[in-house]
């Protein structure tokens, strides 16, 4: 892939002004930052940080991201700023290698990081604060004078953290994709296509939620009560006993829930790994448990009442929540529709003590319904 591959890739991701570059110089500065941060944790912890190659990926992705921002702000492309820096050197460039036009852009194998290379993450916090003094295109004489400066001391820094430059460029494509883009719906997965009807998440279904006198939750499905009776299980009520809407929007948007299969009885069974590793006892506490950590979030946000997007910090924590299991493959985007989705239909749940939830897998949708 070529860098020019890359910029086309994530400009759909660019939500910023394109008349400010402001924004995306105070991104890129704290992008930086974020990479001194997790260098320093590897240094301090050392093997004990054991996601240090994924975080410092990500960071130098974030970095890119911003600088790919700033090149088009400027009007230059980035793959020119690139080969430039490359030519200024600095490093061991039978090591670097890059997808600029006239050839391949960083792949190091190596997966530590030396204490002697802090002067390369220095040297990329002061080309950064140099940039800073760009205020627009014609501010200064060699605008990109000081981005071939940054463009070098990121591939120095690059090359010193010990990281590929193509996994960085192909992760952070992923990311910012998944991120801010709807998937085309054939492009999504599953999960459970190839098995039986008896052993599918249903195309369709309603579940009626019923609090009685007591505050107990029941559910209800198909005529038949499924699960255990609930209450919110904590000394200041919260509506946590209709916490198994979030399931249901799992099952009707990501096509995936432990959870509501164990409910319905419709476990892959036919496929014994299936059966064990995706639909049994520990990822059923992988879903509760990141259900039950969103929630704890969702409080202090009003249950996301009035918002139309998640924050990125927490989708991610979704992200290392369920690494091992079929819906990672969900983008982080399909995952903002059914949080937000999910608490919509919960806060109606809450507000009418019960009601009906129609979950439609086919239009990936959760909705509520009053009985």
């Amino acid at each position: 892939m070529l860098l020019s591959e890359y910029a086309r890739q994530v400009k759909c991701t660019d939500r910023l002004s394109s008349n400010d570059i402001q924004p995306v110089l105070m991104g890129l500065f704290g992008e930086v930052g974020s990479i001194m941060a997790t260098v320093k944790k590897h240094l301090r912890e050392k093997s004990a940080y054991s996601g240090y190659r994924r975080a410092v990926e990500e960071e130098f992705g974030d970095a890119l991201w911003y600088f790919n921002a700033l090149c088009q702000r400027l009007g230059v492309g980035i793959q020119e700023v690139l080969s430039d820096a490359v030519k200024q050197g600095g490093y061991d460039e039978s090591v670097v290698a890059s997808h600029l036009p006239n050839g391949p852009i960083a792949h190091v194998s190596s997966a530590s990081l030396l204490p002697a290379d802090n002067q390369n993450l220095m040297n990329l916090g002061k080309a950064t604060a140099a940039l800073l003094h760009i205020k627009d295109k014609d501010s200064t004489d060699e605008p990109r004078e000081l981005l071939c400066g940054f463009a070098n001391r990121y591939l120095q820094a690059l090359q010193a953290s010990q990281v590929s430059f193509v996994d960085v460029v192909r992760l952070n494509i992923d990311k910012t994709r998944g991120r801010f883009l709807h998937a085309e719906p054939k492009d999504l997965p599953t999960f459970d296509s190839d098995f039986l009807d008896e052993e599918r998440i249903p195309l369709s279904f309603e579940i009626r939620f019923k609090q009685r006198s007591s505050g107990k939750c029941h559910l209800q499905w198909n005529g038949v009560f499924i699960g255990d009776p609930l209450t919110d299980n904590i000394s200041n009520p919260d509506g946590y006993r209709f916490h198994d809407v979030f399931h249901f929007a799992y099952a009707a948007i990501l096509h995936w829930s432990p959870v509501f299969r164990a409910l319905i009885k419709q476990k892959r069974k036919s496929d014994s790994k299936v059966d064990e590793t995706q639909d049994g006892g520990r990822a059923i506490v992988v879903e509760e448990g990141l259900t039950a950590w969103i929630f704890a979030r969702a409080k202090e946000l009003d249950f996301f009442a009035g918002q139309e997007t998640v924050s990125f910090d927490l989708l991610k924590v979704v992200q290392e929540f369920v690494k091992g299991y079929e819906v990672e493959q969900c983008p982080l985007k399909l995952w903002e529709q059914a949080i937000l989705e999910g608490y919509g239909v919960f806060r109606q749940l809450r507000d009418n003590k019960g009601g009906v939830v129609v979950g439609n897998r086919e239009a990936r949708t959760i909705q509520y319904k009053e009985e």
